[in-house]
């Protein structure tokens, strides 16, 4: 375990490296540079929280696993009051305190985690009931995914709601139960999307890219060429042309782009392995983790991590239509930074106690050894 967490830290460290580099270049020749004295800042933030989340015993959590997600709901809450929050293209996701800015969301999402992890671990042995296994974790469920769908931020509806059925299944509950929900909220979506035109010129620009290069897929289009222009190795570090007004965001969800465009598939490719390093870490860390709170906590946070990475990638490149998620650890945001590193340290956490467990273990069975009878 030891091995796996070194890995886990070397790649997300790798990554924190990347995203700032990556950051100083796709900010050439921009008006606005506070980013780029904020993003060390969150970053060093994100980094403490990481330790203090890596050395601080994680079974605390179960104590105040509902006084966190209560406050998560509320803030979330919070963004529909005007006054506070702060709009983006018509998104009310932001909330303004003392001049910063925090997406609640981004808590919203390790609260659940925190939360789902410790019921299924209290009512492990009842999971595979409906009760248990489906009604009780839609009324916990059911407030994040309604506050945050209501920004609206379709995107981090389906992240959540993606890692809280994943984290159901894990901890017994039935598949049986839980897909009706799933094709019933599936629907819902279905009648959402063809009712808004936004998010159905999104999956229109996405099936037929060349006809609407100039409109709602105007941004995919141009990361695409970006990508595309960088071969095999780039056009090199800071040289990349996109990034002046071509493509739009270049900084955060579409950071993706100006590494494919400056650096080449090299790079694209040794991010993409770094994630599934990262992937493969944190469910090895799952698996042996010490009890079924720690391994559904590892669970979630792994596939969370692994999920946005992968939407963010997918939209970047055309394979998924536009979700407006960041790209954990490289795009520019505090909340989600910060968030990140936050699960980061948990993991750690978790692997962490698994070897203390694994140490004891062995320890008492040398002892018992040597007091056997030769």
């Amino acid at each position: 375990m030891r091995v796996v967490s070194t890995l886990l830290f070397f790649c997300v460290v790798a990554l924190l490296a990347l995203g700032m580099v990556m950051l100083f270049s796709a900010s050439t020749g921009q008006a606005g540079t506070r980013h780029l004295i904020m993003q060390p800042v969150w970053c060093a933030l994100g980094l403490v929280v990481c330790w203090i989340m890596a050395v601080w015993d994680y079974r605390w959590l179960r104590k105040v696993a509902w006084l966190v997600l209560a406050l998560a709901v509320i803030l979330l809450g919070l963004v529909l009051v005007p006054g506070v929050t702060k709009s983006i293209n018509g998104a009310h996701r932001w909330l303004v305190v003392g001049g910063f800015t925090f997406q609640p969301s981004e808590l919203a999402k390790i609260a659940l985690i925190i939360a789902l992890a410790h019921y299924a671990d209290r009512y492990q042995l009842q999971m595979p009931t409906f009760r248990h296994g489906l009604l009780v974790p839609l009324v916990i469920i059911a407030p994040v995914l309604a506050l945050i769908f209501v920004e609206p931020d379709v995107g981090t509806t389906l992240v959540v709601a993606a890692v809280s059925g994943v984290m159901l299944l894990i901890a017994g509950a039935r598949a049986t139960y839980l897909a009706p929900p799933a094709m019933a909220a599936g629907l819902g979506l279905s009648v959402y999307i063809l009712n808004n035109p936004t998010r159905l010129h999104r999956i229109l620009s996405f099936l037929y890219p060349e006809e609407h290069k100039e409109g709602f897929g105007y941004q995919v289009y141009q990361s695409i060429v970006a990508i595309g222009s960088g071969g095999l190795t780039g056009v090199g570090l800071g040289d990349g042309r996109q990034k002046f007004g071509f493509v739009p965001e270049q900084h955060t969800d579409f950071i993706f782009s100006v590494i494919g465009e400056e650096l080449g598939l090299v790079a694209t490719v040794a991010v993409v392995a770094a994630f599934l390093v990262i992937l493969i870490c944190g469910v090895v860390i799952a698996w042996r983790a010490r009890e079924t709170f720690g391994m559904l906590l590892a669970s979630g946070i792994t596939f969370l991590i692994g999920m946005q990475a992968a939407i963010n990638i997918g939209v970047v490149t055309g394979s998924l239509p536009n979700k407006g998620l960041s790209l954990p650890f490289i795009s520019y945001g505090g909340s989600n930074l910060v968030l990140m590193l936050a699960c980061v340290g948990l993991l750690l956490n978790v692997a962490r106690h698994a070897d203390e467990a694994e140490d004891l273990l062995t320890s008492t069975a040398a002892s018992s050894a040597s007091l056997q009878p030769s």
